[in-house]
């Protein structure tokens, strides 16, 4: 069965990775949402797409070099609209009893960002977060780092992972190989290409 997923929440509405992004996308009822998390200088999961904070608020630098404080105080809705500027980076936590309270009923997808730091421990930390109170809703987790993975089926055994990759053969290969990975998400380009290969083909096959 086809379900779909609003990437960083809501993202053509809202400012992504937002609490707004993820109001939009309840109200509209998406089966699960896709979230990314990082983590900061003093330790905090924080939802955030990048591994800085540039692109996505008023700020600058890495979010494994600021503070959840100096985090804190970053506009992370005028980039988007001026009127989300009272928007801001949410920690985990925060989204986790969001969604409860919004009546999210589908699965959330922690996409763990791990393939350029590497964040040490970070997959006991999110799993513990998870685990610290029963939720209405289902979630699985996925990254393009394998060992985040592997470790992540130690310190939460029942969650699905998955394995998101590039398109290049080897990937699609390997994933046949991993027992502990029940689901592969691989790039959207992926999918454009085998589309755009069959629509050539079908237009050859109708000019004859």
């Amino acid at each position: 069965m086809t379900q779909i997923f609003a990437h960083r929440g809501s993202k053509v509405d809202c400012p992504e990775n937002t609490l707004a992004a993820f109001k939009k996308a309840i109200q509209v009822g998406c089966d699960g949402i896709e979230i990314d998390v990082h983590r900061t200088k003093d330790n905090h999961l924080v939802v955030i797409h990048d591994e800085a904070v540039d692109r996505t608020s008023n700020g600058y630098g890495l979010v494994r070099k600021l503070t959840l404080k100096q985090i804190r105080m970053l506009d992370a809705g005028s980039w988007f609209h001026p009127a989300y500027f009272c928007e801001k980076i949410p920690t985990l936590e925060e989204v986790l009893d969001f969604l409860e309270e919004h009546g999210f009923q589908g699965t959330l997808n922690l996409e763990i960002k791990t393939n350029r730091y590497p964040y040490p421990k970070i997959e006991k930390q999110i799993a513990q977060t998870m685990q610290a109170k029963k939720r209405s809703f289902s979630h699985i987790y996925s990254s393009f780092n394998l060992f985040s993975l592997y470790v992540m089926r130690k310190h939460d055994p029942k969650a699905e992972l998955a394995y998101l990759m590039k398109c290049h053969p080897f990937h699609f290969w390997l994933a046949q190989q991993l027992k502990f990975v029940k689901t592969v998400h691989s790039h959207s380009s992926f999918y454009e290409n085998q589309v755009t290969k069959r629509k050539i083909k079908n237009i050859s096959a109708l000019d004859g």
